[in-house]
């Protein structure tokens, strides 16, 4: 339990230095929903998969879609077809998709009926 929370907080840490004026912005929710469009093939509506092969993204932390999206784009982290699209991203872009991914339910908070 310490661990996770200590590693929890070093990598809040260094997302405040590996991406400078990103960690500590905010994004526009509304216009991440516009930017999700092409997400939403693979990613679900609101973020939520109907494919096991592609993650969840709807109620994920913010700082981590972020963090994720900023090393697709640099190719800091591999996966050809997220690198496609995220090459494209500007950081305004990364911020907007994270608030509104991050703004949804997360699966463990939507109810089964």
């Amino acid at each position: 339990m310490k661990h996770s929370i200590l590693k929890k907080l070093t990598l809040m840490l260094l997302l405040g230095f590996l991406i400078p004026g990103i960690s500590s912005a905010k994004g526009n929710a509304a216009k991440g929903q516009e930017k999700a469009a092409t997400c939403e093939a693979c990613h679900g509506k609101d973020g939520h998969s109907i494919d096991p092969n592609y993650p969840n993204l709807g109620g994920q932390h913010f700082s981590y879609l972020v963090k994720a999206l900023s090393d697709y784009r640099s190719g800091q982290r591999s996966n050809a077809i997220m690198a496609s699209f995220a090459v494209n991203l500007s950081n305004q872009d990364i911020l907007d998709l994270a608030a509104w991914y991050a703004s949804q339910e997360g699966l463990e908070d939507l109810s089964i009926k």
